[in-house]
């Protein structure tokens, strides 16, 4: 494609184009540059796009799109400025791959807590129903055989925009994906056609990013804002939610409300829940069904609502949602059980915020046949404020808590840990130990246990890797508990 078609119809404060090469990439990061690339500098949290303009050319771009002019550019060569480069990127990456999101049905999923769950059981219910759909989220993007890993719960425009070009390609009627705040803020979803949103629940996240919490609110809000008052567009919002009129205030295209309380459209009644699953009861106006799945907790409960309530929107009959959400065996990282012959229950989940980590808590504490343990930290880099929060709830439920490292990054692991403990020496009687590695800390958790007890390992569940100082390290939740376990064994 032609620069020129590229940026046709834009707000252009300034260009130096003397040429009108052919654009065969558009790219981001320089290290990522390919010959016949059109380079766009963003500011990133960490970094500034505009320092690497230069190896950006040296790797073969032969277009920039920039917010400013820097030093050392040739004259000739075609040097684009523009108010927004962020903004921009959106709208180049949608033109680039022709607008994929005009051909097919894109869901949005956002919230604080269980995007990732919402997302993976609105993706069964519509393969269920015969619609080939793809998802994009924490976990990954994917469509059968497809998977993209894009280290972002919502990775830049150019990412989105290419995978879902691969998706319309192999056929995809529908794509599901998880909206964060973050993509909503810094403009990656903007020139997405979105067909339906879905609102889960809000609560403190990100204040290191948003500042504060109407800052995070308003973000969320932008996807509802963006939904078209069209004949197929609807909006999902939890009713139970503090903030669920903010979203139906948001709305402009046909409203769903879902949860448990009197007033929500679709209503879970009759709920039952243990260690092998779930069961409830869906009351939609005259329509009644029951659900039985194994995903286990009140927070699944209003997951699995969210889903069923979009299957009920598009027309999904009852018995294809009772069919798909029986089938869902879990979803990696989420309340996921660690087998093993041992007589006491292990649990991983990716708890990482107050709410999250209180929800989780909450059901662990109702179901354990004795005590429960939880072993949690809290991540480096990222909003402090919740740390004594987290220690807190973690004290309240817990009958014994092993506070550890998390993802510390560039912080002191004891220096969090330090942010933690003022929270649990809130509660009364509270009983922690605090052991900085997270291997040993598990294996403590492990070696106290007794049968009948519920040992919880918060905060990292699907990942594979521990963040610390500027290191990638291998580290998996389940597989380190599953050789602790082994190794109970033999002994």
């Amino acid at each position: 494609m032609k620069l020129s078609d590229l940026l046709e119809g834009s707000d252009v404060q300034s260009q130096s184009m003397q040429s009108n090469p052919e654009i065969t990439q558009i790219a981001y990061d320089s290290r990522k540059v390919l010959p016949g690339a059109l380079f766009v500098a963003i500011k990133g949290i960490n970094t500034d796009g505009h320092l690497y303009i230069a190896s950006a050319i040296q790797a073969g771009a032969v277009a920039v799109v920039a917010e400013r002019a820097v030093p050392g550019v040739p004259a000739a060569f075609p040097y684009i400025v523009v108010n927004d480069s962020r903004a921009m990127l959106a709208v180049l990456a949608a033109r680039f791959y022709h607008y994929p999101s005009h051909d097919i049905k894109v869901i949005g999923v956002t919230g604080t807590n269980g995007k990732t769950t919402t997302t993976h059981l609105i993706q069964a219910i519509h393969q269920e129903a015969g619609w080939p759909t793809a998802i994009m989220g924490t976990l990954y993007a994917r469509l059968g055989d497809l998977q993209v890993d894009s280290g972002h719960t919502t990775p830049e425009a150019v990412e989105i925009e290419s995978f879902m070009d691969k998706c319309r390609q192999q056929g995809a009627e529908y794509l599901v994906m998880e909206v964060s705040s973050h993509a909503l803020a810094l403009n990656r979803v903007d020139q997405i056609r979105f067909v339906a949103a879905v609102f889960t629940n809000l609560s403190q996240d990100h204040l290191d990013f948003h500042e504060n919490m109407q800052n995070y609110l308003q973000s969320k809000l932008k996807l509802f804002h963006n939904i078209p008052e069209e004949e197929h567009s609807f909006c999902c919002v939890n009713y139970d939610d503090p903030f669920a009129d903010q979203f139906i205030k948001a709305a402009k295209s046909r409203l769903y409300t879902y949860g448990l309380q009197p007033g929500a459209g679709v209503r879970a009644e009759n709920v039952d829940i243990s260690l092998s699953g779930t069961c409830f009861t869906v009351v939609f106006d005259k329509l009644r069904f029951e659900v039985e799945m194994r995903l286990i907790g009140m927070f699944s409960v209003y997951n699995a609502l969210a889903a069923i309530t979009v299957a009920l929107a598009e027309g999904i009959d009852p018995e294809i949602i009772k069919q798909a959400l029986l089938k869902v065996e879990g979803i990696p990282g989420r309340f996921e059980e660690v087998f093993s012959s041992h007589d006491f229950t292990v649990v991983v989940d990716y708890a990482h915020t107050p709410d999250g980590l209180e929800n989780i808590l909450r059901t662990a504490r109702e179901l354990a046949g004795s005590r429960l343990i939880t072993v949690f930290g809290c991540g480096g880099d990222r909003d402090r404020s919740k740390r004594p929060l987290m220690g807190e709830i973690a004290a309240r439920y817990s009958d014994f808590c092993v506070v550890t490292s998390d993802n510390p990054r560039s912080e002191e692991p004891e220096a969090i840990i330090a942010d933690i403990i003022p929270g649990m020496e809130k509660v009364t009687h509270s009983r922690y130990a605090i052991i900085v590695d997270r291997a040993e800390a598990i294996k403590h958790a492990l070696n106290l246990a007794r049968p009948g007890d519920l040992v919880i390992i918060a905060g990292k569940g699907h990942e594979t890797y521990q963040l610390v100082k500027g290191r990638k390290l291998d580290f998996d939740d389940r597989k380190v508990a599953k050789k602790i376990l082994d190794e109970l064994n033999r002994a």
